[in-house]
């Protein structure tokens, strides 16, 4: 297994009372560190501008990455950046990119990729909802344009409905996006009427939904869908922001709950995609379960 992240991602500063902070990150790195001392890291690369392009409007990528000299700038209402951001966006979409090129190059069967800021708000034209770039649609682009992958499917556990991807890729059959997320909740899209191009697999889980809920869904609806898709490479957005201590959400699951779904994934990619995928950080703001529940999805990526 291939872990990556760069010092950059700890430069993109929100300001003191933001959710998603460096803390974030740091815990993340720390709890793995202590875990797995074995885990092979990785300097995440920066994403080069024609890498962005693939998903991202080009007005996008400029505003992202338009120089400032101090203090911060609000993209929206959520979204916050400082003049450390763009750098940061840059290395945490580059970062699934090298994950990529590593597991479908055979020099890791899985990659987890710790960064931020996350990925899964920011569409084509826009981002938002804390995130710049949309890093696990460039991983899934990537694989396609430089690989000649014929189909990627992109898993997304995160609390909400990563709306971004979901809008890259509705018109793209070759890339499956499945996804479970609270009703009720920021960006209040992925409802199941949501197809696409018959790629789109949205399941709304009611406030208050824990385990069992979460468990038969992906077991009953989602899995065989994925199953069904074979993929030939399997990306996840991993946001552990449905944590039942997490303060964005109200769904209830715990640290087993990740962990379970992770074996699950990781049994479907070896089924079709011989063993390749790559996890990318998405959500997650209670510290201490962000960081309990990136050890125990990592422990089910470890060969």
């Amino acid at each position: 297994m291939l872990a990556l992240t760069h010092p950059a991602c700890l430069t993109h500063d929100t300001g003191p009372e933001h959710p998603e902070r460096p803390a974030r990150l740091r815990v993340v790195l720390e709890a793995l560190e202590q875990a797995y001392p074995q885990l092979q890291w990785d300097q995440a690369p920066a994403a080069s501008r024609e890498q962005l392009l693939r998903v991202h409007a080009p007005a996008l990528v400029e505003q992202v990455l338009e120089p400032f000299p101090a203090g911060h700038r609000q993209v929206d209402a959520d979204t916050v950046v400082s003049p450390g951001s763009a750098r940061a966006a840059l290395h945490a979409a580059g970062a699934g990119i090298a994950a990529v090129d590593a597991v479908l190059g055979g020099q890791a069967q899985t990659a987890f990729c710790a960064v931020r800021p996350p990925g899964h708000h920011a569409s084509a034209d826009s981002a938002g909802g804390f995130c710049l770039f949309n890093n696990v649609a460039v991983a899934a682009a990537h694989a396609r344009a430089a690989h000649g992958l014929e189909r990627v499917a992109i898993v997304d556990f995160d609390v909400h409905h990563g709306n971004g991807t979901a809008a890259i890729f509705q018109r793209e059959p070759a890339v499956a996006y499945l996804s479970t997320h609270q009703s009720g909740l920021f960006p209040h899209t992925g409802n199941p009427h949501e197809r696409g191009a018959g790629n789109l697999h949205n399941v709304l889980l009611p406030p208050g939904s824990g385990g069992f809920r979460f468990r038969n869904t992906w077991a009953d609806t989602l899995l065989p869908a994925l199953d069904a898709f074979a993929p030939q490479l399997l990306l996840v957005s991993a946001g552990f922001d449905a944590h039942l201590s997490d303060p964005m959400a109200d769904l209830m699951l715990e640290t087993e709950d990740f962990a379970w779904l992770t074996a699950e994934l990781r049994a479907i990619a070896r089924r079709h995609a011989g063993g390749r995928l790559v996890s990318m950080l998405e959500g997650g703001y209670n510290l201490d379960a962000l960081a309990e529940c990136s050890v125990a999805h990592v422990g089910q990526l470890l060969d």
